[in-house]
């Protein structure tokens, strides 16, 4: 396994450990589409991201690499106020539970979430939900080829 799958398979699990406790938890999957039907905690989706730099260290060959991940978080209310509330509060478990375990079981340097972006969507047949999104910055080192 590669060190980015480690880093994106630690976050997954993190999340999925952490938010498990909610009184209504959501539905936590990796890399997938989101289903038609909203559970009623919530749908949060880790998604690979992209590498945004790998810098070099010469002695010994090893290369630092920053890498962004996605976490989308997905919620259905009956209204504005009640998606708004349910997005929130999983919005603070995520970051908590990032934040409490920077470096997600030793499977990265640091990891930090970012600033979060809002969407409302619309799902067929259904009410309207209230979406998010926060990149999640994983820093990891890998020796030899950045590629490992």
């Amino acid at each position: 396994m590669s060190a980015r799958e480690t880093a994106i398979a630690a976050l997954h699990s993190r999340l999925v450990t952490s938010l498990a406790v909610r009184n209504s938890a959501p539905l936590v999957l990796r890399g997938e589409t989101i289903p038609q039907r909203i559970p009623p905690g919530g749908i949060v989706v880790v998604r690979d991201g992209e590498t945004v730099e790998e810098t070099p260290i010469l002695s010994p060959l090893a290369w630092q690499i920053e890498h962004r991940a996605e976490v989308e978080i997905t919620a259905a209310g009956a209204t504005p106020a009640a998606r708004n509330t349910l997005l929130d509060a999983l919005l603070v478990d995520i970051a908590a539970a990032i934040i409490a375990h920077r470096t997600l079981g030793e499977a990265v340097e640091w990891a930090q979430p970012g600033s979060v972006s809002f969407e409302d969507v619309e799902f067929e047949g259904a009410a309207a939900a209230r979406a998010a999104a926060i990149p999640v910055t994983l820093w990891f080192t890998v020796a030899g080829s950045p590629l490992a």
